[in-house]
């Protein structure tokens, strides 16, 4: 359990404000971060003791209530000034939500309860291997004394390095010494000090470098049934679970976008030189930077507001019937051009900038390597195909918990 005394955030705006102060605290440090990879242990930690963790906790259990849409606002925020720190918490939120939709009474008090007093959540789901990304080989092995025994391997457990319990998927087949339980795929929520669990700091991306995406292994761990979610629970529930996971991943995209518009700016404000050609002695005063600069600001703009209206969507669909087809596209469009204002706005940086924001010592670079690497999680060709087919035929799309 996390060492932390949390506090108790109130309300949305509470929220924000808490965010926007962190994020002013984060952002000094976040460039010297990345380049030495120096892992955001108490950086964390200041974000469990702010409360923001907590903030979706339901009303009943605690917490604030907060919706999708807040809790995408403050990711957002964060990212702006370290989307490291912001992406660390994604999966944490994700798996409050699935307890939330799944799991038993018993369940939510014991994990919410955690989560108000600071303690943090961290996925353990892919693997490599297997035909597709979607593929589960982590079995739940029936034992006689009715608990499961698991083995296996996951990789890009993001956030798993500072985390208290791992969320781990697993896939149950034979379900003979619990009848009760159906065949499917399960979240095991595990204690990141479970015996036969190790949490091995091995991720070596060009982006999101400090963000924990470590290994976990895990060999011959010990799984009680109350500690088994079903992931169908939520995922085929029409409760937008799919969406508000990837709502916080489109937040990400969008505060990496306005970062690095902003830290641009800067830079052409107070270090860049004109082009001999524009005859102007400020560089902020060239046409045609300033042309370059209107069209980075749209794409940030177009990318916030998309954001905006795909979480007011996702408001819906966890609260309301028949919203969650609703959602999913407006997510996937929103998706969409935070993609592309993340990677357009990162690189266009340096176009905008000159050839001193390339010295390596700035460490400029992170912003492109960030969006890259992020943006990675998912396509959004087949965005485009969801939003397509919505459009052409009424298909809506499907209910695998990445839409």
């Amino acid at each position: 359990m996390t060492a932390v005394a949390a506090d108790r955030i109130t309300s949305a705006a509470h929220a924000r404000a808490a965010a926007t102060s962190l994020a002013a605290e984060f952002a000094v440090e976040a460039a010297r971060r990345d380049r030495a990879r120096e892992l955001p242990y108490r950086e964390v930690d200041r974000l469990s003791a702010s409360g923001l963790l907590a903030i979706t906790v339901p009303a009943e259990f605690g917490g604030a209530d907060l919706p999708p849409s807040q809790v995408a606002e403050v990711l957002r925020v964060l990212a702006a000034a370290d989307p490291n720190i912001a992406q660390i918490p994604h999966s944490h939120f994700v798996y409050l939500n699935l307890l939330r939709l799944a799991g038993t009474r018993r369940q939510q008090e014991l994990y919410f309860e955690r989560v108000l007093a600071g303690g943090r959540i961290a996925n353990a789901q892919s693997e490599r291997g297997g035909a597709t990304v979607a593929e589960v080989n982590t079995t739940l092995i029936p034992q006689a004394d009715g608990h499961f025994r698991v083995d296996g391997v996951k990789y890009y457990c993001t956030g798993s390095l500072f985390a208290d319990v791992l969320a781990v998927l697993t896939r149950l087949d034979d379900p003979a010494h619990r009848g009760d339980l159906a065949p499917g795929e399960y979240i095991v929520f595990l204690p990141a000090t479970t015996a036969g669990v190790r949490v091995i700091d091995d991720w070596n991306g060009i982006g999101q470098r400090t963000t924990g995406s470590g290994t976990v292994s895990l060999s011959g761990v010990d799984v009680a049934r109350d500690q088994l979610v079903p992931r169908a629970g939520a995922v085929r529930a029409p409760k937008g679970f799919g969406s508000y996971a990837q709502l916080l991943h489109v937040a990400i995209d969008a505060g990496i976008a306005r970062g690095a518009l902003d830290a641009a700016a800067e830079f052409v404000r107070t270090r860049s030189r004109p082009w001999f050609e524009a005859g102007v002695d400020r560089a902020v005063d060239d046409p045609l930077l300033i042309q370059r600069f209107g069209e980075l600001a749209v794409a940030v703009t177009i990318a916030e507001t998309t954001l905006d209206a795909a979480g007011r969507a996702v408001d819906r669909a966890i609260t309301g019937p028949d919203a969650a087809a609703d959602a999913s596209i407006a997510v996937a469009t929103a998706k969409i051009t935070a993609d592309r204002a993340a990677n357009e706005v990162t690189s266009a940086l340096f176009e905008v900038s000159g050839t001193r924001s390339a010295a390596a010592d700035l460490n400029l670079d992170r912003f492109w390597r960030n969006a890259r690497t992020h943006t990675l999680h998912d396509p959004v060709r087949w965005k485009y195909q969801h939003i397509g087919r919505a459009v052409l035929t009424g298909t809506p799309p499907p209910l695998h918990g990445v839409i």
